[in-house]
């Protein structure tokens, strides 16, 4: 059935999880259907980062925050060049943003976008399934309404395990990241350093944080072989969406970048230089997503609030899959590349968050330390960064 709710035409719309749970809604963005990862998101602001996060592809992201769209969307904050996600799962869009900065309400904003959405769904209900029974393939509908029908299609879809995704929302091509960005920062004493960003679904907030510390950055497409930036002052890995261990040239090109220049990971950057030093991932139940996490540094003992966005974590070789409690002190392990340090870890679940190898000048991070729209607790490991190359 189809009527109006003010001046927006309302389109019925079906989400479906691969278990058969359904969820009756109204469609909120563009008609069809698609289908993805469901996945959830606990931030009370930042949707349209989130929408617009290459992390966030194949993926369908359930918001847990009850009314989304209340400052509308703009051309200022997206972090990359369109939509990502896979769908969007809402319990109200706000159809009145209120705020000076916004240009288009929302539901305009994912129509426009040719993104397939839902809302007017028990969104509790959602999230409380998908913690218990974990991350799992979905769909969302305008056209097949029936369950039943919807549910088969759904365990027909590729699953999260094993898909290299990163390579699908890399840039084609190297480009200068001022053009995006503006020009760096120099540091004190007029110094810049020339890093190499490898695109495995960076952020503009990444290229940002690089500038404000110096850094001239240009990026890279995410199947960049190592001898094509060893010339830099320094590597960074980005963040970027799907399965680790099925992005066997990433994992070869920081292998080859190890221990001759300086190397800081992020989010997948952190899973892919793990697994180059002889480390291991896995995949975590229902992920960590949102703006409010909280990590522990062993090293210094303070605790950051994080932003996150990850479906899998690290398990270095000697450890097991997390959740076993968090360390008093950094864990000493043997990486490929010399001795390493565990030291960042999730003081929710006990999963592992950072790693400093000590042989080498390279260091990692699960979660995003440019945290675009926050918090900012790590934007200080951008600095950390520049004071490797600096030492190196």
């Amino acid at each position: 059935m189809t009527e109006a709710r003010g001046a927006v035409p309302v389109r019925d719309a079906l989400l479906v999880l691969e278990d058969g749970t359904a969820f009756h809604g109204a469609s909120v963005g563009a008609t069809g259907e698609t289908f993805g990862e469901a996945v959830f998101n606990t931030g009370m602001s930042g949707y349209q980062e989130v929408l617009t996060d290459p992390s966030y592809a194949g993926q369908i992201v359930v918001m847990t925050a009850p009314q989304i769209g209340n400052y509308g969307v703009n051309a200022e904050d997206p972090e990359s060049g369109h939509v990502q996600v896979a769908g969007y799962v809402v319990r109200e869009a706000s159809r009145r943003p209120s705020s000076w900065r916004s240009e288009q309400p929302l539901h305009d904003y994912l129509a426009s976008a040719g993104v397939v959405a839902i809302e007017g769904i028990d969104t509790r209900a959602l999230t409380l399934r998908i913690r218990d029974a974990g991350a799992m393939r979905c769909a969302i509908s305008t056209q097949d309404l029936d369950p039943a029908s919807l549910a088969d299609r759904t365990r027909s879809a590729p699953e999260m395990l094993g898909a290299d995704l990163a390579a699908t929302v890399s840039t084609e091509r190297p480009y200068d990241a001022s053009s995006l960005v503006g020009p760096a920062r120099p540091r004190d004493g007029g110094r810049t350093f020339r890093v190499a960003a490898l695109d495995w679904g960076i952020k503009r907030m990444s290229l940002r944080m690089l500038a404000s510390v110096g850094c001239e950055t240009v990026v890279f497409p995410a199947d960049t072989p190592a001898d094509e930036v060893l010339g830099f002052d320094g590597v960074f890995l980005s963040n970027g969406p799907g399965d680790p261990a099925a992005t066997g040239y990433a994992i070869e090109t920081t292998r080859g970048l190890v221990g001759k220049v300086p190397v800081f990971g992020i989010c997948l950057g952190h899973q892919i230089l793990a697994r180059a030093v002889g480390g291991s991932t896995y995949k975590l139940k229902f992920g960590h997503r949102g703006a409010n996490q909280p990590v522990k540094d062993l090293e210094s003992g303070r605790v950051e609030i994080t932003s996150h966005n990850h479906g899998f974590a690290v398990a270095p070789d000697g450890w097991g899959q997390g959740g076993g409690g968090v360390p008093d002190e950094p864990t000493l392990v043997r990486t490929g590349a010399g001795d390493g340090l565990l030291t960042h870890w999730n003081l929710n679940d006990g999963t592992l968050e950072g790693m400093r190898l000590l042989d080498v000048p390279a260091f990692s991070v699960q979660y995003h330390p440019e945290a675009a729209p926050g918090p900012h607790d790590s934007s200080y490991l951008f600095g950390r960064f520049v004071e490797l190359m600096e030492g190196a």
